[in-house]
C-alpha cells in the first residue's frame, strides 16, 4: 500500500503556538470506519480495528507502513499483553491472535456489545467494556478464557488502570468515575463530576500524582480529579466531540482529541495542583480517538477527509450540533483515511 505523507504546507494547516505540531499525515487509505487506535510501544506495531470488510489494520509503529492485516477481525478497539505475545480486539466475540504471526488463535462468544478494550499488565487480564450489561467482561491473556464479568453501574467508554491493582472507568450515561479493585472485581467508589462536566468520553492518568482527567462532552471540558480521592481539582476548556484522552508522564501533558473541534487539547499539568490549557492543535476533523507512543512520546490519532455534512432537518433544534456529535461530518472520502502524528519532535 502506497503512503502519502503530506506536509503542512502541502495541505494548509495552521500551527496553533504552543510547542507541540503535526508532524506527520499518512494518508493509508482503506475502506471502511475505525473506532479506537492502539500504538503498542514495545512491539513498535500500531493496530487499527476497521469495518467494511471487518478486520484490524497492523502498521509499523515507526515507518507506519502496512505490515498486514488479521481478517474478519473488525471491531471497536485492541489490547496487547507484550508477555504472552497475545492480542484481543474487542468485536463479538472477541478475537485473540498473535501479535508476531497476525494470525487468528481463537474467537471468545461475550455478552453486551463490546466497545471499549485495555489490557491491565497487573494480573496479565484484558477488560472488554460494553454499554450493556454485563459492562465489562474479563480475559485471561494468557489463555483467552472468561476470568468474570462486572457491573459497573453505568456505560463504560474509557479505562486507565495504575497496573498495580486498580483502576479507573469513565461512566459516560452517569457522569461519573468508576474505581474498581482490579484483583477482587469489584467496583469499590464511584466519583461524581461535581457538574463541572458531563458524558465523559475520554480518560487519563498521571501515575505519579495519581490525577484522572476525564474529557467531558457537555460541557467540552476537561475535569481533573484526585484519584484516590475523587476530588475535583480543576476545570479546563477543551474542544468539541471529545471521545478519547491520554497523559504523557515524560512531559506532563494530558491530551484530548476533538473530533466535531478537528484539534487536540493539550493541558500542561505544572504541579499536582496547578493545570493549564497548553495549546489548541488543529489535526483533523473528526479525529476523536488518540493513542501513545511511549518510545516516541507521539500521540497517534486517524480521520479520513469527510464530504460536506448533509442539512439538518426543517424541525431541528437551532442548536443541533452540526457534522455528528464527535465530528464525523458527512460521507467518507474513498481512500482518505489518515494516521495523524502529533508531537513536539
Amino acid at each position: 500500500m502506497t503512503i502519502v505523507v503530506a506536509t503542512l504546507a502541502i495541505i494548509g494547516f495552521a500551527q496553533a503556538t504552543g510547542p507541540n505540531k503535526v508532524l506527520q499525515l499518512a494518508k493509508v487509505g482503506g475502506e471502511g470506519g475505525s473506532d479506537y487506535i492502539l500504538a503498542d510501544s514495545e512491539g513498535r506495531r500500531l493496530y487499527i480495528p476497521r469495518g467494511g470488510p471487518a478486520r484490524t489494520s497492523v502498521y509499523d509503529l515507526d515507518s507506519l507502513k502496512l505490515v498486514g492485516e488479521i481478517a474478519n477481525a473488525g471491531g471497536h478497539g485492541a489490547a496487547v499483553d507484550p508477555k504472552s505475545g497475545h492480542g484481543f480486539v474487542s468485536g463479538n466475540p472477541v478475537t485473540m491472535f498473535d501479535t508476531k504471526t497476525m494470525a487468528i488463535i481463537k474467537t471468545v462468544q461475550v455478552e453486551g456489545n463490546p466497545d471499549g478494550i485495555l489490557f491491565d499488565p497487573y494480573n496479565q487480564r484484558v477488560w472488554v467494556y460494553s454499554h450493556r450489561a454485563p459492562n465489562a467482561t474479563i480475559l485471561d491473556a494468557k489463555d483467552g478464557s472468561i476470568v468474570g464479568t462486572l457491573d459497573l453501574g453505568g456505560a463504560p467508554e474509557q479505562a486507565v488502570t495504575d497496573g498495580n491493582g486498580r483502576m479507573w472507568v469513565d461512566l459516560e450515561d452517569k457522569d461519573q468515575i468508576a474505581a474498581v479493585d482490579t484483583k477482587a472485581l469489584k467496583v469499590t467508589a464511584t466519583y461524581g463530576l461535581d457538574g463541572k462536566g458531563g458524558g465523559p468520553g475520554g480518560l487519563a492518568f498521571d501515575p505519579k500524582n495519581h490525577i484522572l482527567f476525564a474529557s467531558c462532552h457537555t460541557p467540552a471540558t476537561m475535569v481533573i480529579l484526585n484519584a484516590d480521592t475523587g476530588k475535583v481539582i480543576d476545570a479546563l476548556p477543551i474542544g468539541a466531540g471529545t471521545d478519547g484522552a491520554t497523559f504523557n508522564p515524560n512531559t506532563m501533558e494530558a491530551f484530548s482529541t476533538n473530533g466535531q473541534a478537528g484539534n487536540v487539547t493539550i493541558i500542561k499539568e505544572e504541579s499536582a495542583t496547578k493545570f493549564s490549557v497548553e495549546q489548541n492543535l488543529p489535526t483533523m476533523p473528526g479525529a476523536k480517538t488518540l493513542t501513545l507512543d511511549s518510545k516516541t512520546n507521539h500521540i497517534l490519532s486517524m480521520a479520513s477527509e469527510r464530504a460536506p455534512a448533509p442539512p439538518p432537518p426543517p424541525d431541528a433544534p437551532k442548536d443541533a450540533p452540526k457534522g455528528g456529535g464527535r465530528g464525523r461530518g458527512g460521507a467518507s472520502v474513498p481512500g482518505s483515511f489518515t494516521i495523524i502524528v502529533v508531537g513536539s519532535k
